[in-house]
């Protein structure tokens, strides 16, 4: 797994202004890799990966938010480092959309650590990363 890192990370959320659409703005000098996590109409449901490179910004979901609340987990896979937190969702190395959250390694899916994204029930946002809240290799 990652190593702490000292760098700080810095996430700054807002409602961006003509688009009504979920977006990601990598700060970055690298691409990033991103999934995402919210509450479907069918449930809980993860998706992934955007790569969005550096210094540029990509829409994950297109369309007015159903949301209040999105999970977002990302890794830089060149520099090393990862931008997760404390809400477990499943993934998988390779593109996938997975409904539900719960058994992960029993479904034979990856069990990640996402942080939570409060829209505040906006139409759209956009999400700014920054320095990854942990650096390592790349790989889990």
């Amino acid at each position: 797994m990652f190593a702490m890192a000292g760098a700080t990370a810095f996430l700054l959320f807002g409602a961006s202004g003509a688009r009504a659409d979920l977006r990601l703005c990598n700060k970055t000098q690298s691409t990033v890799s991103v999934a995402i996590g919210y509450k479907a109409t069918d449930g809980w449901r993860t998706e992934g990966w955007w790569n969005i490179p550096g210094d540029s910004c990509g829409t994950l979901l297109p369309g007015a938010l159903g949301s209040r609340y999105y999970y977002l987990y990302a890794v830089d896979s060149q520099r090393g480092g990862e931008w997760g937190g404390k809400s477990f969702m499943c993934t998988r190395r390779k593109m996938f959309t997975i409904l539900g959250v719960e058994d992960c390694v029993a479904r034979g899916y990856e069990r990640t650590g996402f942080f939570e994204i409060d829209t505040a029930e906006q139409r759209s946002w956009t999400i700014h990363l920054y320095q990854p809240t942990r650096e390592g290799n790349g790989s889990r």
